[in-house]
């Protein structure tokens, strides 16, 4: 039997010492029931909330910069303000395309849903996709970021199924080199050249990649017009025009890469629609391509007969050493020139030093260099100007100097000597030690010798002064004209003065007013030939070239693309107007051999007004 205790207070209230133990037991259990239940509770929130995934998978993490990446941001449950990353130094070509995947399986539920995008890399090198963005139930969640390397171009494989290699099979960028097996510092060229099929026609491209020409001496030979010419490819008819010319240098013997040129191109090709004339319709298509790898095997130059004083010229060259005079006086100078000039690398070695007497006065020489590089090499002269100051009478000696070359012709080295050429010092103090005596005048011991600060006269240019005579002008007609037509054109300039402010002040107005002017003035004859394709296009690229001149002032000769975009970005013009400058002249020059109507010419017509108005307004 169990017994139970009562306690009795002087109030009379009898309290039951057992029912209060039971009254705890069950509130403790009704509270441990309730914190059971919250942590269920969150701990299957979080459940639900690891369970969520949104995350990024890329077709592959190395591409080449001629090949697509596809990006896919997938999670597996239902979300809302989905925001992509910027995809900077990729070109968005594809997407965003949004795809659902619902499915059962042994009566569970899987769910995705996924974001596709398809990129172009727009330069090689290293990059990352960034953090995407989404809201699911509330929460924001993000994806990791991913690394994406971008190398030079690669060999993509055909599928004769494939859109890109129908597009591939009708153009084709090739990189001609003149010689595989150069001599080291031997001129070698590379053309690269872009061949299009007769039936497709290009009407735009960009270069996306630019070889590097690691371990070479490199300049690029300026195109001032494409030329469309006929040849073959592979033995089938072609159309081709030559885009760039390279002259290169090697600097090191062994295998050498010649890194490929890449190029993104808008790409006409035939469709089986037709127009309602019959006419095949045309569909725009963009292809990358690039110039395959090119490995050349460098030679070195023969250590046989390798004459002591070779410093690396390589060609054919002549030499010589000069003076601008034989005798003078003492204090007066004189100039000695040591001249290369030929075909070869005439930027790459160091010319001869001339060994002068010591009783010489002998300034640094002035290095000068009049050398023009063109598909076949570096060809001019390079020269040292020396300036000499005899102190003394006397004869003294240049003695003979000699160059060594290495003779591509003959593959062996060639060495020319100067002549020995005495300079003779009529007039001056008279070196003591040397008087009575024949010895060699460089090897007297010298006196200072105080000069009188004109031995470079004879550099000097003369002046020519022509006297004016003097006539009588005070108190004649035209001097009491000049006099009072100030006074008579104040009124005059008042009024011209307010007009000008009044229009200067006037700033948009101006620049409307003077794009436009530039506009009518530049493109007037274009707008008379449009409907004449090839005529129409000529005149819009001179146009074009006619309104550089005019703002840059620049001359024909000097026009490239790399030129004109650092001058317009020296002047303010930002970047996207210079884009759209370059694509309107690669349009021009493609154009005209592409087919075209009349409602694209005047498409064109009215995008070069609009970009020279931009670049006006721009322009500082």
């Amino acid at each position: 039997m169990v017994r139970y205790s009562t306690k009795t207070y002087s109030q009379g209230i009898t309290i039951n010492i057992g029912e209060v133990s039971r009254i705890k037991n069950r509130k403790m259990r009704h509270f441990k029931l309730i914190i059971i239940l919250i942590l269920a509770l969150s701990s299957a929130f979080s459940f639900a909330q690891n369970d969520i995934k949104f995350e990024t998978k890329v077709s592959k993490k190395k591409l080449g910069v001629n090949e697509r990446l596809r990006v896919d941001f997938v999670m597996n449950k239902d979300g809302d303000n989905f925001n992509p990353p910027s995809f900077e130094n990729f070109t968005v070509v594809g997407g965003p395309s949004q795809s659902i995947n619902n499915s059962w399986i042994n009566g569970v539920r899987s769910f995705s849903k996924t974001y596709s995008y398809f990129l172009a890399p727009k330069k090689r090198g290293n990059f990352k996709i960034g953090q995407a963005i989404i809201e699911i139930d509330g929460t924001t969640f993000k994806t990791l970021p991913v690394s994406i390397v971008v190398t030079a171009a690669v060999e993509k494989p055909k599928d004769p199924n494939d859109p890109d290699y129908i597009v591939s099979q009708k153009i084709h960028l090739v990189a001609e080199v003149s010689k595989s097996r150069p001599f080291l510092n031997e001129a070698i060229t590379v053309v690269y050249k872009l061949y299009v099929s007769q039936d497709t026609g290009v009407s735009n491209w960009r270069e996306l990649d630019n070889p590097r020409y690691n371990d070479f001496w490199s300049q690029n030979i300026n195109i001032k017009n494409l030329k469309v010419q006929n040849g073959t490819y592979e033995g089938e008819d072609y159309r081709y025009v030559v885009l760039r010319k390279t002259v290169l240098y090697p600097q090191k013997t062994g295998k050498l890469n010649i890194e490929p040129l890449t190029l993104d191109i808008t790409v006409e090709v035939p469709t089986n629609r037709r127009d309602i004339f019959g006419g095949r319709l045309m569909q725009s298509v963009h292809r990358t391509v690039a110039a395959g790898n090119k490995t050349i095997n460098v030679k070195p130059l023969p250590q046989e007969g390798k004459p002591l004083d070779f410093t690396g010229a390589v060609g054919d060259f002549e030499f010589k050493v000069t003076t601008s005079k034989k005798e003078l006086k003492a204090t007066e100078a004189l100039q000695a020139n040591v001249i290369v000039s030929g075909n070869g690398n005439l930027k790459l070695f160091k010319l001869p030093k001339l060994t002068l007497p010591s009783a010489l006065e002998v300034y640094e020489p002035e290095h000068k260099e009049n050398i023009n590089t063109n598909l076949g090499g570096m060809k001019g002269q390079s020269s040292d100007t020396y300036t000499i100051v005899p102190s003394y009478q006397g004869k003294y000696p240049i003695p003979s100097v000699s160059f060594s070359y290495f003779d591509l012709k003959t593959a062996s080295y060639k060495t020319i000597a100067s002549n020995e050429i005495i300079i003779n010092v009529n007039d001056g103090p008279i070196n003591i030690t040397q008087a009575g005596s024949d010895s060699d005048p460089s090897s007297s011991i010298k006196k200072n010798v105080i000069t009188s600060g004109d031995q470079f006269a004879s550099f000097k240019t003369k002046a020519k002064l022509v006297s004016m005579e003097s006539s009588h002008f005070f108190k004649t007609k035209l001097f009491w004209s000049l006099l009072l037509l100030p006074f008579l054109a104040i009124p005059l300039a008042i009024v011209v003065k307010n007009k000008n402010d009044e229009r200067a002040n006037d700033v948009l107005g101006n620049k409307v007013r003077r794009a436009n002017k530039l506009a009518r003035k530049y493109l007037s004859e274009a707008k008379k030939t449009i409907g004449q394709k090839e005529v129409f296009y000529d005149a819009l690229e001179r146009a074009l070239h006619n309104y550089l001149k005019a703002k840059l002032n620049i001359e024909t000769s000097e026009f490239s693309k790399d030129k004109i975009q650092e001058l317009l970005r020296e002047k303010g013009v930002n970047t996207d107007a210079l884009l759209e400058f370059n694509e309107l002249l690669s349009s021009c020059e493609f154009a005209r051999y592409a087919p075209s109507t009349k409602v694209e010419m005047e498409q064109d017509y009215d995008k070069a007004s609009r970009i020279i108005s931009v670049l006006d307004k721009q322009i500082r």
